[in-house]
């Protein structure tokens, strides 16, 4: 058997303050293992260790109050504590600089303490979020368990994102994320219509209240929910047989779906132009048309 167990800890940062948050965090990735001794992976929400402050409210050091490069100070803390804890660690996001940007980088390290993973979010929330896109698709392998790969937050409104992931093989999707408005409901969605339509496990974690509105979710490759969070501080512990993504796979989805087979089936015949630039051709009725349609309504 292929399965992975997994604790989403949704929670929420000490604002402003790195080194509490930091303690904070580490505390309740102690107490996940305790109550889940044979837990492989914890997830943590996006940025979580930046220590960021309430939603809207003036914090000009946002990005910078922990950037830094990797590896730093920080992520030998990460990587000391999956030693310890024996897990593999998604600890969010970190404000990554380098090469004089910012980055928001998600990074995976292994029961070993090492550093196997790094993903630089490729769709930041504009206008809000300004760190750097990154520019490549990351997965990571979890020897005789299955593939894994990085996405944050809004990447999952990007379908093309989860697509891509699942062509390069991955079996689950980590999602760390840190949604402060009520389109959290359609980020749901997104994540049940990923998982459905790439047959994965999409583990989408989410602040906890008052620092985001919490509502985290597991997803199987059916697209049905296994766990959700409300808005307050809470662990997800689930189980994801990563032998099922094969199985559906295989069979289909509910035993009727089989969109790999027929990609596969049908190769060469579509061509897929937003992995090779893609250009918008705006519809017919749109600008000129529009304009003209508009003055002969006028007369």
């Amino acid at each position: 058997m292929r399965v992975l167990s997994i604790a989403a800890i949704q929670t929420k940062p000490v604002p402003y303050d790195v080194e509490a948050t930091w303690a904070r965090f580490a505390s309740q990735a102690e107490a996940a293992k305790e109550l889940g001794p044979e837990i492989d992976i914890i997830v943590a929400p996006e940025l979580l260790l930046s220590a960021p402050g309430e939603f809207l409210l003036p914090d000009p050091e946002a990005e910078t109050r922990s950037a830094a490069p990797i590896p730093s100070q920080l992520t030998e803390r990460i990587c000391a504590l999956a030693r310890r804890l024996d897990v593999w660690l998604v600890p969010g996001s970190l404000l990554e600089t380098a090469n004089g940007t910012t980055y928001n980088t998600a990074i995976a390290v292994s029961p070993q303490g090492k550093i196997v993973a790094r993903y630089r979010k490729l769709f930041p929330w504009r206008p809000f979020e300004t760190t750097t896109p990154g520019d490549s698709f990351v997965t990571f392998d979890i020897p005789g368990r299955g593939r894994i790969g990085l996405a944050i937050c809004f990447d999952g409104s990007f379908p093309e994102a989860a697509r891509q992931l699942a062509w390069l093989g991955a079996e689950a999707i980590i999602q760390p994320t840190l949604t402060t408005t009520r389109d959290r409901e359609m980020e749901i969605v997104m994540s049940r219509a990923n998982a459905f339509a790439n047959q994965v496990y999409v583990v989408n974690v989410n602040g906890a209240d008052p620092s985001a509105v919490g509502d985290s979710v597991i997803v199987d490759p059916e697209g049905t929910i296994m766990q959700q969070a409300r808005g307050g501080e809470e662990i997800l512990f689930a189980v994801l047989d990563l032998d099922r993504v094969a199985q559906l796979r295989r069979y289909g989805t509910h035993g009727i779906n089989r969109p790999w087979a027929q990609l596969r089936d049908q190769q060469g015949i579509l061509s897929f132009p937003m992995f090779g630039g893609a250009q918008f051709q705006a519809p017919a009725w749109s600008n000129e048309d529009l304009a003209a349609s508009r003055r002969d309504a006028a007369v």
